[in-house]
Order: structure tokens, then C-alpha cells, then sequence
């Protein structure tokens, strides 16, 4: 979520259930090969809508062990099977400019239309919203959304006092594990704030975020991860 730049430019939104603007870009300019190739790939994509298909899947399941589940809304996110479908390799890093209370409840809400996978709150507690094979409406951007996973931090961009020691922590445990998983290399190309996702008009994590300390703390965690693999 995260302080937006200018209240009268809105970032696009996300929740396009459509096929995606590849396939909006096929047209006589496209070879009839090239055209064919990319038909496939998309129809590939959305094998999940066909009546009767649907990937297995667990009530309640979380893909990072201590994780509460609370589901968001689903029209905040679109059914995918990633990394399959969409590679995985980024994280986003959110701020929330509220309360984790406020930003879980928002999540649920339908007309929101925006939703990331996870919510780390003061005191270390780690929600997720959205399994990371689906794709969060978090970004602004859709090629972003689909290739990342979005981490929201309960604070105030503004308030320095919000990123507590036990948020970092946390935090950065559950950013290298997602690295673990997709074999996302940890450094700050791969690991962003909001404000870094092109067209975005938030401000988040803000200046108060510290990302030396919070790099530092995902590189001994990932060592920690491989070590125990």
C-alpha cells in the first residue's frame, strides 16, 4: 500500500481477469507463427479456467511455516500456477500507512482491488493473505505483480518507530525463504520497495526503511536456509 506520490494520478489497476496484453498486442503485425506461439502460451495460462480444472489445493495452507492464513478477497488477486506459468523472481516490500488490523481488513474488501501475499506486523507476527502461486494485485504494475512476491510492513512510512526490531527480523526470514524457493539472488535488483516498480506512484517502504540493516538480516537468514537444506 504505501503513501502515494500524488492523490490525483492513480496507478493502473491490477485486477484485469482478461488474457493478458501480449495477447491484446497479436494482430496483423504479429506472424502467423509468432501469433500461434503466443496464443498457445496464454491459452496455457489460463488452463485453470476450463470447467472442472482446478490445481489441488489445501484450505488455509501457507508456503512459510509460523504464517497465520486470513484469505484475501479474491478480487484482489488472479488464480495462477507460479513459478510455472510466471517465474518468480522478486520481492516487494511494502508499507501499509495504517495498522496491521486495518491493512488485513482492507485486503478482504472486494472493492479495494489490491492485496499483498503477506503482512508482517510489529511484534514479528507474519499473515498471509495470498498463496504465492497466485498473483497479488500489489505492485501497480502487472508484469511486476506476476513475477514478484509482495511483503506489507504495518506502519507509517513517516514514522521510523514502525520497524521494530522483531518486524525486521521477521521479515527478513520470510524474504529468504521466498528467495530460497524460486532461487532469487538476494540483493537489491531482485529485492524492492514500491517506489522502485515502474509507474508506481506510492513512496514505500520510505525513507526510514533501513536497507543496509535489512539486507544484512536476509543474506544470515538465506545462510541459515542452505545451511539446513
Amino acid at each position: 500500500m504505501g503513501k502515494r506520490r500524488s492523490a490525483g494520478n492513480k496507478a493502473p489497476r491490477d485486477g484485469d481477469r482478461r488474457i493478458g496484453r501480449r495477447a491484446l498486442l497479436i494482430g496483423g503485425a504479429v506472424a502467423a507463427a509468432g501469433t500461434a506461439v503466443l496464443a498457445r502460451d496464454e491459452l496455457g495460462r489460463l488452463w485453470w479456467r476450463v470447467p472442472g480444472v482446478a490445481k489441488p489445493r489445501k484450505e488455509g495452507e501457507v508456503d512459510f511455516a509460523g504464517a497465520r492464513w486470513v484469505s484475501a478477497s479474491d478480487a484482489n488477486w488472479r488464480r495462477a500456477d507460479r513459478p510455472d506459468d510466471y517465474g518468480i523472481d522478486m520481492v516487494i516490500i511494502h508499507v501499509t500507512q495504517g495498522s496491521f488490523e486495518s491493512a488485513v481488513k482492507v485486503f478482504q474488501d472486494p472493492a479495494h482491488g489490491a492485496a499483498s501475499h503477506y503482512v508482517v506486523r510489529g511484534d514479528g507476527h507474519v499473515t498471509q493473505m495470498i498463496r504465492e502461486l497466485d498473483v497479488a494485485f500489489h505492485a501497480g504494475n502487472r508484469e511486476y505483480n506476476e513475477r514478484s512476491v509482495g511483503i506489507e510492513h504495518a506502519g507509517f512510512v513517516e514514522r521510523a518507530s514502525s520497524f521494530t526490531d522483531e518486524m525486521y527480523e521477521a521479515s527478513a526470514r520470510l524474504t529468504a525463504r521466498i528467495c530460497a524457493r524460486y532461487e532469487i539472488p538476494v540483493d537489491r535488483k531482485h529485492i524492492i520497495g514500491h517506489v522502485e516498480v515502474p509507474g508506481t506512484d506510492h513512496t514505500d517502504p520510505g525513507p526510514h526503511w533501513d536497507w543496509d540493516r535489512y539486507m544484512r538480516l536476509v543474506r544470515q537468514a538465506r545462510q541459515g536456509v542452505t545451511a539446513a537444506t
